[in-house]
């Protein structure tokens, strides 16, 4: 026991992570920053959390930047430096780099759902796969609130034996 659990546990206070409290604190900040960034283009944001990393090996932006024309919220820019960088607070992680990339597994996106999925992609192929499954969920989705199930078309439909 150091000497600040001693100490709460003598004053009757609770002893608090102050590194977790400013945690927290810093991830308000960075979420109310990135609204605020967010607001004036007017895009609605899919992902609770993501991250996006570029590999600079294999990047060849010099010869294309074609994944900092594709970004619709100017997140990827062209750094002096000679390499594409990342602003993390307009990232909307929407894949539209990873399509327009012409070096597979060179731009890396993993991100979050709402409801807690994580999605990782870093080619066009998995990136289309990976839409195509989603849309097809909603899809079925949309179907079932529509049409009865065959058990309940049964029932209301049940032929009567006479």
């Amino acid at each position: 026991m150091n000497w600040m659990e001693k100490g709460a546990k003598h004053s009757g206070a609770v002893s608090t992570d102050i590194f977790s409290l400013l945690l927290e604190t810093s991830e308000k900040e960075r979420r109310k920053r990135r609204e605020e960034l967010l607001a004036p283009l007017g895009i609605k944001e899919f992902f609770v959390d993501g991250r996006i990393t570029i590999d600079k090996r294999t990047c060849k932006g010099v010869e294309c930047k074609l994944c900092i024309k594709a970004c619709p919220t100017n997140a990827l820019y062209w750094k002096s430096s000679g390499e594409v960088g990342v602003t993390e607070e307009l990232c909307i992680y929407c894949g539209a780099c990873v399509l327009n990339c012409m070096v597979d597994d060179c731009i890396k996106i993993e991100r979050r759902r709402e409801d807690g999925t994580v999605e990782k992609f870093s080619t066009p192929r998995a990136f289309t796969i990976l839409e195509h499954n989603t849309n097809t969920k909603k899809r079925l989705e949309r179907v079932k609130a529509v049409f009865p199930s065959t058990a309940d078309y049964l029932k209301l439909y049940k032929p009567t034996l006479t």
